[in-house]
């Protein structure tokens, strides 16, 4: 039952981006951060109330505090970051820059905490991850504007920010139970991205929003819900080593569903690094 719920935590993953990038192509990109998180925040909150973990917020530490706020904080701008990339291009080229964070995240925990267990097997994989996403991402041969092609920048610095998300969140993480540390870090996700809805004054678009998109920011919302409710799940009943493989490979339903929504199709060369991303990441989440 646990592996089922593992897969349908990566297939829900995989369905947020498809959905997010339906939600935006009217819809500004900021804005729907900002509704979609209202949704995420009432998953995280649920899963919270159905693990009674609770009554252990009044135990948490101020340094912990202190590194889930800033947590929050880089989980809000890599959010933003890829949902404006999302409204820029190809799903299947933003996708693949935003799991380089995982190069980043390694790399700063090597550096940073020390982690040199299986050191060998850890820089080979992040080698081999590297390779997957510079074959994946290409330029596409219209001929397109340097403006048109801002959205590798934004998807750069959403990576950055996703891994800076989970080194502060390691140091913040200790002694807090791990949903009761989401739901927080995703009240300051919210907070951040309807600030920035209103410095920006884009606030008054909400009497305007179309109505089939704000569908698909919400249901954006839903999945990113349903598939941290199926880690969780899966984390808790299964086998970890297992579970968190599976979930990594949220990227195979996304270019899928990239290619059956949008018709965007890979090519061989961008295939073959889709291949290496896939490989790395196994290794990674089995022998380190």
């Amino acid at each position: 039952m646990w592996i089922l719920v593992a897969v349908l935590s990566a297939f829900f993953a995989g369905l947020t981006s498809i959905l997010a990038k339906c939600g935006i192509k009217k819809t500004d990109s900021d804005l729907a951060t900002a509704i979609r998180t209202v949704v995420v925040l009432l998953f995280s909150w649920l899963m919270v109330l159905l693990t009674g973990s609770i009554k252990t917020i009044a135990e948490i530490g101020t340094k912990s505090l202190v590194f889930l706020v800033l947590s929050g904080l880089a989980t809000g701008a890599s959010w933003i970051c890829y949902f404006k990339a999302l409204s820029m291009g190809d799903v299947n080229k933003v996708v693949p820059i935003d799991k380089s964070s995982t190069v980043l995240t390694v790399l700063l925990a090597i550096i940073l905490f020390g982690e040199t267990d299986n050191l060998a097997i850890k820089l080979i994989s992040t080698a081999v991850l590297a390779a997957g996403i510079f074959l994946m991402v290409e330029r596409k041969q219209s001929g397109q504007q340097a403006e048109k092609r801002s959205w590798m920048l934004y998807a750069v610095l959403a990576a950055i920010f996703a891994a800076l998300t989970s080194i502060l969140a390691k140091v913040g993480i200790e002694g807090v139970e791990s949903n009761l540390a989401t739901a927080i870090r995703t009240v300051v996700v919210l907070a951040m991205a309807w600030l920035i809805v209103f410095i920006r004054g884009k606030q008054s678009a909400l009497k305007s929003l179309d109505k089939k998109e704000l569908m698909f920011i919400a249901l954006s919302g839903l999945a990113t819900g349903a598939s941290w409710l199926c880690y969780y799940y899966a984390i808790q009943n299964g086998v970890v080593s297992v579970v968190v493989p599976i979930d990594k490979m949220s990227i195979l339903f996304t270019v899928l569903f990239s290619y059956i929504v949008f018709r965007e199709k890979l090519t061989k060369k961008a295939a073959v690094g889709l291949c290496l991303m896939a490989a790395a990441t196994l290794a990674m989440a089995i022998f380190v």
